[in-house]
C-alpha cells in the first residue's frame, strides 16, 4: 500500500514536466499566426501608428474653441488715494489684487493650414498602417523561410541516416568477405572512410536543425527550449500559372509599401499646402468674462468683487517674414517630388523584382522533376552495382560510388523541393499576396 502511494505521489510530481514536454506541433499556418501574435516589430509600429493618429486628434482639436480658467493674485504697493473731499473716493489704496477669467479662443480663418495639417497627419497615419502591413509580409516571409529550413534540415538528416544504414550494412558485408579472403583490407578502409565523412555530413545536418530551430523558435514566440513539430513536409507543389504582367499589375495594386508610398506623396502635397498659407491671414475670435477684486475695467476703482466681459476678432497678416514662408513651401516641394520619385523608382523595382521571382520559381519547379530522375536512376544504378558486387563482377569503389550518388541525389532533390516553396513564398511577398 506504501509503494502504491509513493509511485501516486512520484507519478503526480513527474506529469507536469512530461507534459510541459510535450512538442508542440504546428502547420504553416498556425506558425505564422503565432509569430505575427508575438513579434515586436508589429508591435512598434502599431504603436508609431497610434502616435500618428493622436498627432491627427492634435491637428483637429486646434481647429476647435479653446477655454481656459485663469487666476491670480498680485500685492501691490500702498498708493495716495484719490478723490472729491467730502465725496467719493475715486481711487482707493487696495494692495491685494484678484483676478479671475474664463478666456476663449477660436480660430475662425487661417487660410487652410490648420485643415491641410491635419489631413497630412492622417495621410501619416494611414501610412503607418501600409508599412504595418509590409512588415507582416516580411515577418510572414523570414517565418516560411525559417518554417522551411527546419524541414529541410530534418529532411537531410533521414537521407544521411539512410545513406548511413545502407553503408553500414554494405561495411559488413565486406569486413565479411575480408575475413575469408575475398577482399583486400584497403576496401574495408576505403568504407570506413565514406562512412566517417557521411557521419559529418549527418553532425552537419544536426547542427542545421539546431541552429534554424532556434531561428524558427524565435519567430513564432516559443521558448528557447520548447520542443515543437512540423505539420508540412516537402512535397512537391502544383505549377502555378503566372502572366507576368499580370502579376505585375498585381504587385503595383496589393503592395502595402507602394500605397504607404502613394499616401505619404498626399501627405507631402497638403504640407506643401500648409506651407503656402503662411501667405494668408489669420483671423480669430477672442473672448472672456472677468471676475476680480478689484476689476481695472470698472470706474472707479472698488475693494469688492465685479464682472465684465468681452468679445473681439483679430486679424494677423504677416507682410513680411524675411522668406520664411518661400522657405516652408520650397521644402515642401522638395520633399513631395522626392516622394513622387521614390515612387516611380519602386514601380521599376517592382517590375524587375517580380520577372526574378517567377524565374526563379520556375527554375525551382523544374529542378524537381530533375532530381527526381536523379534519384530514381542513382537508386536503380545502386541496386545494380550492389548485385554485380555480390556476384564478384564490381568492385567495392563501384558500390562506394553508387551510394555516394544516391546520397547526393537524394540530398539534391530535398533542397529541390526546398526551394520550390521558398520560390513561392518570395514570388508571393513580391506580388503583395
Amino acid at each position: 500500500m506504501r509503494c502504491f502511494a509513493l509511485f501516486s505521489v512520484v507519478m503526480f510530481l513527474t506529469a507536469p514536466a512530461a507534459w510541459a514536454q510535450a512538442p508542440v506541433r504546428l502547420t504553416l499556418d498556425e506558425a505564422l499566426m503565432r509569430g505575427l501574435d508575438a513579434s515586436h516589430r508589429l508591435a512598434e509600429i502599431g504603436a508609431r501608428q497610434e502616435a500618428a493618429q493622436a498627432v491627427e486628434d492634435q491637428r483637429k482639436a486646434a481647429a476647435r474653441p479653446q477655454a481656459a480658467l485663469q487666476a491670480g493674485y498680485a500685492r501691490t504697493n500702498h498708493v495716495q488715494e484719490f478723490g472729491i473731499p467730502g465725496g467719493r473716493l475715486i481711487y482707493p489704496d487696495i494692495p491685494d489684487n484678484v483676478r479671475s477669467r474664463v478666456d476663449l479662443q477660436w480660430p475662425i480663418y487661417t487660410g487652410g493650414r490648420t485643415s491641410a495639417l491635419t489631413r497630412a497627419a492622417a495621410a501619416e497615419a494611414d501610412a503607418l498602417g501600409q508599412d504595418r502591413d509590409a512588415a507582416r509580409a516580411d515577418l510572414k516571409l523570414e517565418i516560411t523561410r525559417a518554417y522551411w529550413a527546419v524541414v529541410t534540415a530534418r529532411a537531410s538528416v533521414e537521407v544521411v541516416n539512410a545513406a548511413l544504414g545502407r553503408i553500414g550494412a554494405h561495411l559488413a558485408d565486406v569486413r565479411n568477405q575480408l575475413n575469408v579472403g575475398l577482399v583486400p583490407p584497403s576496401d574495408v578502409l576505403t568504407l570506413e572512410v565514406q562512412q566517417a565523412h557521411q557521419q559529418q555530413l549527418l553532425i552537419e545536418a544536426q547542427n542545421l536543425i539546431e541552429t534554424s530551430s532556434a531561428d524558427f523558435r524565435r519567430l513564432v514566440g516559443l521558448a528557447p527550449e520548447a520542443p515543437f513539430d512540423l505539420a508540412d513536409r516537402l512535397d512537391a507543389p502544383g505549377a502555378r500559372s503566372r502572366q507576368i504582367a499580370a502579376l505585375v499589375d498585381a504587385a503595383k495594386a496589393n503592395r502595402a509599401e507602394r500605397k504607404a508610398l502613394e499616401i505619404r506623396l498626399g501627405g507631402a502635397s497638403e504640407r506643401k499646402t500648409a506651407a503656402e498659407a503662411g501667405r494668408m491671414p489669420l483671423i480669430a475670435t477672442a473672448g472672456g468674462y472677468d471676475f476680480a477684486r478689484p476689476n481695472p475695467r470698472i470706474f472707479p476703482r472698488e475693494a469688492a468683487w465685479k464682472t465684465s466681459w468681452d468679445i473681439g476678432v483679430n486679424l494677423n497678416w504677416s507682410l513680411f517674414d524675411g522668406g520664411r514662408t518661400r522657405a516652408e513651401v520650397a521644402e515642401a516641394a522638395a520633399n513631395q517630388r522626392a516622394a513622387e520619385e521614390r515612387l516611380k523608382e519602386f514601380d521599376v523595382t517592382v517590375d524587375a523584382e517580380v520577372r526574378q521571382r517567377a524565374a526563379d520559381l520556375s527554375s525551382a519547379e523544374a529542378a524537381i522533376a530533375a532530381a527526381e530522375v536523379g534519384v530514381r536512376s542513382a537508386e536503380e544504378a545502386r541496386r545494380v552495382v550492389a548485385e554485380r558486387f555480390s556476384a564478384g563482377v564490381a568492385t567495392n569503389t563501384d558500390v562506394i560510388d553508387a551510394q555516394v550518388a544516391l546520397l547526393q541525389a537524394e540530398l539534391d532533390r530535398t533542397r529541390a523541393l526546398a526551394n520550390v516553396h521558398l520560390a513561392a513564398a518570395r514570388l508571393d511577398r513580391v506580388t503583395g499576396q
